[in-house]
């Protein structure tokens, strides 16, 4: 069974994080919340505070199989900034891991040079930060091992589209039927 990370910064996007959290552990991913700061509390861009699972010192980045960058202001701003998430990204993506990032978030796997020549979308206004992407205006696409979306509206679809990458689609489409979602 998969095991992801979920990076989880102070201003990230409440939807698109839980959303993925949610969809995946209902499908039987397991999928951890770690946080950045250390205190097991992330405050969302919106004011919900959200309690971790862990922290990104805790983890030992072997024991998964991808990882998820949710957007969201100033949450995408701290990725970005913090060298030990680049560095879980540029590791997963040369080792063939799931890199997955939604919103403005994309703009950190560009920040951290793994976009180049790859298929990616993000957040209207934020396509100079893909850095030498391949821009779609998909709302969720997969370039071998990396998965970017758009933004909240597009959060279920991402989530779907990381079980089918995960798992496979027939379980993506029971889920879906499951929650009443409507494309």
């Amino acid at each position: 069974m998969a095991k992801i990370a979920i990076f989880m910064a102070n201003g990230c996007e409440e939807i698109e994080a839980l959303t993925v959290v949610d969809l995946l552990r209902r499908a039987g991913i397991s999928i951890d919340m770690l946080d950045l700061e250390g205190t097991k509390v992330v405050r969302g861009a919106h004011g919900i505070t959200i309690q971790s699972d862990g922290t990104i010192d805790e983890a030992d980045a072997m024991q998964y199989d991808g990882i998820v960058l949710p957007g969201g202001m100033p949450g995408t701003t701290h990725l970005k900034e913090d060298e030990r998430v680049c560095q879980w990204v540029r590791e997963f993506a040369i080792s063939g891991k799931l890199v997955a990032a939604i919103c403005a978030a994309p703009t950190v796997l560009g920040h951290c040079g793994i976009l180049k020549g790859k298929k990616a979308t993000c957040y209207p206004g934020c396509e100079d930060g893909l850095n030498g992407a391949n821009f779609s205006t998909d709302s969720v696409v997969i370039d071998g091992n990396i998965v970017t979306s758009r933004g909240m509206g597009t959060a279920i679809d991402f989530g779907l589209a990381l079980i089918t990458y995960l798992l496979d689609e027939e379980t993506s489409k029971q889920l879906a039927q499951g929650i009443v979602y409507r494309p």
